[in-house]
């Protein structure tokens, strides 16, 4: 098969897999499985084959038109290169991974089926987004990923917080998608085409007349689909789906497409100093705000969505500096061992039979008890603090080198002040990221919560999966040398500077961390009915949320007995119950936005009922008395009808002798 061939059959392949679950799932059982894993693990052995092809060498484009528009045509593009290349086979594998490790976790579902082919759905949408030349055609993998976000998130839809939860993700993605839109618009008017060849070699040639406004439109839609600041607040909320859709929504899809999309049309954001400038700043204060959340939470799982949050930052930091090749590496390397820590919270959850266990407060033993995920967990949150020599430490440095070069005024038309935005909140980020890090495997494998009970082993393909994915976590940074050619030919090897003081500020987060932890236990030791506990954080909607896996009931007493042990409440002090909410963004959302168009809701229905009903009932009020007083004058009766002709006889009479004495006079 030639290249093109290869590279239609990726994102088809899924997408035909999807529909034949959905018709066949129900009816014949025996086909879920085989059609959830072969067409996306044939996807996954397709995009290998195109990125060995494909290689370092000139991109690829190939398109025919789709329909003539009358103004700027619509096609069916290609456009292939060594960043699509490698970003596609993540998704391959790691959309491998799920759909095989799903078949032991939800193995007694009885929504496996449309579960499955959503799933292969969802990364057939992400596969289209990944090597379409066009626009047009990428909104539509946009859009698809979204509506299967809400289907998946919304899984265990008997529950308030999973429907509260796919809700807001579809809303608050959508709130970005609209300007997003807008600006897909403005840039094809500007440059007269939606293929981003095309595009990128008019912004080259004749530059953009409103680059301002087209580059804020359009990060208006990254923010809502990479859960960048102020619009990341539906992705901690998102894990109320299973883990499995966490792991493939966090490290593959949907947050991936927007670091993408502006790695892909960078030349469209840098020809506005402005827009880098504002990238710079929404990255910096999403990974520092991102990281105190992390620090403050209890629940595994939203632990890992802020840490997603976070290290998204430092992918759009490092598209602020214009490094885009830094970005999509430290998108890889995440997609990796963020896949690996979310399958290996999953395994974790279903060793305890109940979700009430993603409460770390709660572990106790699971070192023992889960030996697989100890270990690959343990490596991965050492490749999440940029310990080397793991992945992570690669990736996040070619990000700080990156805003080095950009903060000293050596990268040609990006501001200094972005630069140095990026690379100090990068470094204070890497104190936060090491510190909620060590705290997660300090709850996580070495609490000292009560125990739950045993429910026997895992199935072998969900700790399989967590080893499959340890290798890229381990030794992926090993092929930074080899990547500049399929980037953009810069160099991703760390730099001494960034990488001492990277690795070095990483070792004292935590080692303060495993201080206060070690401090906080002698305390608790000596108190143990928790007198040191600081006031609870975790609200009932939080501790709703942690049931959803099994359907277990809640574990409202969570919130009345926090872990006397956490590290994380000493060191965030009198900060901790602000970060523990997400310093209260949903509840300013809520004054600014929610209360305000119920407000408006509330009123336009009193309108509707008392003065625009009162109206319409009034209209027919009127005529209906009319019709019953004519139907009273009906009696029937002859004498009746002559008499009241007399009268009326009568009165015309009278009248008329009045007016003509009238007009006589």
């Amino acid at each position: 098969m030639t290249l093109t061939t290869t590279a239609v059959l990726v994102p088809l392949l899924p997408f035909l897999g999807a529909v034949a679950g959905l018709l066949l799932g129900r009816r014949s059982p025996g086909f879920v499985r085989p059609l959830a894993v072969l067409p996306t693990l044939a996807a996954a052995a397709l995009a290998i084959a195109v990125a060995v092809e494909q290689g370092g060498g000139p991109s690829t484009d190939v398109a025919t038109q789709l329909t003539p528009t009358g103004s700027i045509p619509i096609d069916l593009a290609l456009h292939i290169d060594g960043f699509a290349a490698l970003l596609a086979v993540l998704v391959g594998c790691v959309a491998t991974c799920v759909q095989i490790y799903s078949t032991g976790y939800l193995r007694d579902d009885p929504r496996y089926p449309s579960y499955a082919a959503l799933v292969s759905l969802f990364t057939s949408a992400m596969m289209l987004v990944v090597y379409t030349g066009d626009l047009m055609m990428l909104l539509v993998g946009w859009e698809v990923m979204g509506i299967c976000s809400y289907f998946l998130v919304g899984h265990y839809w008997e529950t308030e917080a999973a429907r509260a939860a796919s809700l807001k993700a579809f809303l608050v993605t959508k709130l970005g998608d609209v300007p997003f839109l807008f600006g897909i618009f403005a840039l094809a008017a500007d440059t007269g085409t939606f293929r981003i060849t095309g595009i990128l070699g008019s912004v080259a040639r004749d530059g953009l007349d409103h680059p301002t406004l087209i580059a804020l439109l359009l990060l208006a839609g990254v923010a809502g689909k990479s859960a960048q600041f102020p619009l990341h607040t539906w992705l901690p909320d998102a894990m109320a789906g299973p883990t499995p859709v966490s792991a493939l929504i966090h490290a593959a899809t949907m947050v991936a497409a927007g670091v993408y999309v502006v790695a892909r049309l960078l030349p469209v954001f840098a020809a506005s100093a402005a827009a880098m400038v504002v990238l710079a700043v929404m990255a910096a204060v999403t990974m520092v705000g991102s990281g105190l959340a992390a620090l403050a939470q209890d629940d595994i799982k939203r632990v890992l969505a802020y840490s997603t949050v976070g290290q998204l930052g430092y992918m759009t930091g490092a598209l602020a500096v214009g490094d885009r090749g830094a970005a999509v590496f430290h998108l890889i390397a995440h997609g990796a061992f963020k896949a690996l820590l979310f399958l290996g919270a999953g395994v974790i959850i279903h060793a305890a039979g109940t979700n009430s266990l993603a409460a770390m407060s709660r572990m106790s033993g699971l070192s023992r008890r889960v030996p697989d995920a100890f270990w690959t967990m343990t490596v991965a949150l050492l490749a999440l603090a940029a310990i080397p020599p793991f992945a992570g430490f690669f990736s996040k440095e070619a990000v700080l080198g990156a805003a080095e070069h950009a903060a000293t005024g050596d990268v040609h038309g990006i501001p200094g002040a972005a630069g140095w935005t990026v690379l100090i909140s990068g470094l204070l980020t890497a104190l936060l990221t090491a510190a909620y890090a060590t705290r997660l495997w300090l709850l996580a494998f070495r609490g000292k919560g009560a125990e739950a009970p045993d429910h026997g082993p895992q199935p072998i393909v969900m700790n399989a999966v967590l080893w499959v994915l340890f290798l890229p976590t381990a030794a992926l940074g090993l092929a930074a040398p080899f990547l500049p050619d399929w980037f953009d030919g810069r160099s991703l090897t760390p730099t001494l500077t960034t990488s001492v003081l990277g690795t070095g500020i990483a070792l004292v987060g935590g080692l303060v961390t495993y201080g206060a932890w070690r401090h906080t236990t002698a305390l608790a030791a000596r108190f143990p009915l928790g007198a040191v506990v600081a006031t609870p954080d975790v609200t009932p909607a939080v501790a709703e949320e942690t049931a959803i896996d099994t359907h277990a009931p809640a574990y409202g007493d969570i919130a009345a007995a926090p872990d006397p042990a956490d590290p994380g409440r000493l060191l965030l002090g009198r900060l901790h119950r602000h970060a523990a909410v997400g310093f209260h963004l949903d509840a300013v959302y809520s004054a600014l936005f929610v209360r305000p168009v119920r407000g408006a809701a509330t009123l336009v229905r009193f309108l509707d009922r008392e003065v625009v009903d009162t109206y319409v009932r009034g209209a027919g009020a009127a005529p209906r008395w009319l019709g019953a007083a004519v139907r009273r004058a009906q009696t029937g009766n002859v004498q009746t009808y002559l008499g009241a002709l007399l009268a009326g006889s009568l009165v015309l009479a009278v009248a008329a002798v009045l007016v003509a004495t009238g007009t006589g006079a």
